[in-house]
């Protein structure tokens, strides 16, 4: 098993008290693994994503663990962390076209990175310029500026920094958002294409684009209001999904070929609870077409059928 977390609880500490923003979360990735994980923005996806690698020091780590190949993660300590990051467990964080430098040029930088984790960047350059032939981006660009590369070559940039140690987990948070169709395509395609060539061992690709995760990962695990609504494999939370949630959230998504006057997108009426003072029972019970008087108690996130889990008491 590649990943096991265990009861994860991250708050954020505000003047108003504590932003619940994960809460309880339990789950596995195993090796070679893609699990999407989706849900609305506010859900908890970008906070479960930071938590995995220390990533924000604005956290609060309530309690709870995590497990990578083995081994418990430091995740409460950001200094600890250290030794962990980029080597065992690395990100392509939300907004990756804004990760890098601009006044490093790409090569230096990437030197920089790798001697801090006591690795010479000489010799890592044959793999370097491989890689980066691989995501169609010539050498060249590691004598540039970040600015001087568009969108989609940014993104594939940091895509390669990200893996060049082969990490056990790497975490894509939103890698897509900001991108054209076609170079959406390309970089979801890269993800597959690093899995397979055994570059990471697994992977969590945090989305709230459903059909993006649809086309690569195996698994998916919907978020709602920092809890886990639902995890099964991409053909079942597609075709067959049991919490009223991801049924809505499948609902909205428009099919490619049909008409408007056919079949109208439904959506989910109202909007996700705030994390500061969340209410007792279903999170989702306010906006559940299917609540009732037991939804007061928060239902447990339970195996309904072998390798899908859901939290709701009809499912």
């Amino acid at each position: 098993m590649s990943l096991s977390v265990e009861e994860l609880r991250v708050y954020y500490r505000t003047m108003r008290g504590d932003v619940q923003a994960l809460d309880g979360v339990t789950f596995e990735v195993a090796d070679g693994e893609i699990m999407g994980v989706a849900g609305e923005s506010g859900c908890g996806k970008t906070t479960l994503s930071k938590s995995l690698i220390r990533l924000d020091g604005r956290m609060q780590y309530i309690g709870g663990s995590v497990e990578l190949d083995g081994v418990t993660l430091p995740v409460h300590d950001q200094h600890k962390m250290n030794k962990f990051r980029y080597r065992e467990v690395s990100i392509v964080p939300q907004y990756a076209m804004s990760a890098m430098n601009p006044i490093r040029k790409i090569g230096k930088m990437i030197s920089e990175l790798l001697g801090s984790r006591g690795h010479s960047y000489r010799e890592l350059l044959p793999e370097l310029e491989r890689r980066l032939e691989l995501v169609g981006l010539p050498p060249e660009v590691l004598g540039r500026y970040p600015l001087e590369l568009s969108g989609g070559m940014k993104q594939r940039m940091v895509l390669v920094i990200s893996t060049l140690l082969d990490p056990s987990l790497l975490i894509a948070d939103e890698v897509t958002s900001a991108l054209d169709v076609s170079t959406q395509k390309a970089v979801a395609e890269t993800l597959v294409e690093f899995r397979d060539r055994q570059f990471v061992k697994s992977m969590i690709v945090v989305t709230h684009d459903i059909s993006l995760v649809y086309q690569i990962a195996d698994t998916i695990m919907v978020m709602y209001a920092g809890k886990l609504a639902e995890k099964a494999s991409t053909e079942t939370i597609i075709n067959s999904p049991r919490h009223p949630y991801t049924q809505l959230l499948i609902s909205s998504l428009p099919e490619v070929g049909v008409r408007y006057a056919d079949k109208q997108l439904t959506g989910i009426p109202g909007s996700p609870p705030h994390l500061l003072d969340p209410p007792q029972g279903c999170r989702f019970r306010d906006r559940c077409p299917f609540a009732f008087e037991k939804c007061v108690e928060e239902p447990p996130y339970v195996e309904v059928a072998p390798n899908h889990s859901v939290a709701c008491w009809k499912a």
